[in-house]
């Protein structure tokens, strides 16, 4: 059941999903036998697998939308995948409860702006330069790796506030989502590989029948929030996302208190 949500909200809000299946993962595999020391990058690494593909689904639906700026990614995606690297080599060694709080933090910042801030009515112009490009994209790939996210909750407030329309910077959230999926799997895959973690029917820090179980509804349910977000007011829109921020900054909140 928790792979409907996963989708729908990854097409949605341009969401990998991992929000919501890495605590719904973590809770499957606490109740197997499963090396505790490794079930939270298990968890990551399988939701970082699955998303790969989600997140695929997501900006194919937004692209035929004309809502995907792909030149982005030749700049912004680049450093966003540097920033999961690094981030994924944090989430390998060290314990994650001082970045949870911190994320939490911005989460809720984010949350505030896009309830606050009006939609202009004039086309904006699109003002994103090389220096907030490079500090940004590593920003967001770098937070996000270890909580097995894809950034939208950064992302997307980032973009509106550079100028792109609610809808075009959910569809290239989603674009971007998908580079820090792959990068987050690469790195999960072969971090697990190195520490010669051995669980059960997993490679690395993935676990197969998860991914494949996961991956068929999550797909179908990504193409569906993507085209539901086409038919809302972009002013909905927005501020739906700004109320769901709240939300993801509270469970995160939540998380902190019981790490």
């Amino acid at each position: 059941m928790a792979a409907i949500p996963v989708g729908f909200c990854a097409g949605l809000f341009g969401i990998g999903g991992g929000l919501i299946s890495v605590p719904f993962l973590f809770f499957i595999f606490d109740t197997l036998i499963v090396d505790k020391q490794y079930i939270m990058h298990l968890s990551v690494g399988t939701a970082f697998s699955i998303t790969i593909m989600t997140s695929s689904a997501s900006v194919m639906t937004h692209r035929k939308h004309g809502a995907v700026d792909f030149n982005l990614l030749k700049t912004f995606g680049l450093f966003v995948g540097l920033g999961v690297v690094f981030g994924t080599l944090l989430a390998s060694f060290l314990n994650t409860k001082t970045l949870v709080l911190f994320f939490s933090i911005i989460v809720y910042f984010f949350g505030a702006y896009l309830l606050l801030v009006t939609e202009n009515l004039k086309k904006e112009k699109i003002r994103f330069n090389i220096l907030p490009k490079i500090f940004l994209g590593f920003f967001s790939g770098f937070v996000s790796a270890p909580m097995g996210i894809t950034g939208a909750m950064i992302n997307v407030p980032i973009l509106k506030f550079y100028g792109y329309p609610i809808k075009k910077a959910i569809g290239t959230a989603a674009s971007i989502g998908f580079i820090i999926s792959l990068f987050g799997a690469i790195g999960f895959f072969t971090s697990g590989t190195i520490l010669k973690a051995d669980l059960p029917l997993s490679v690395g820090f993935i676990n197969i029948p998860a991914f494949l179980i996961f991956v068929p509804i999550t797909t179908f349910m990504a193409r569906v929030g993507a085209n539901t977000v086409h038919l809302m007011d972009k002013i909905r829109i927005q501020r739906f996302f700004g109320i769901f921020l709240y939300v993801i900054g509270t469970i995160f909140i939540y998380r902190f208190l019981n790490l």
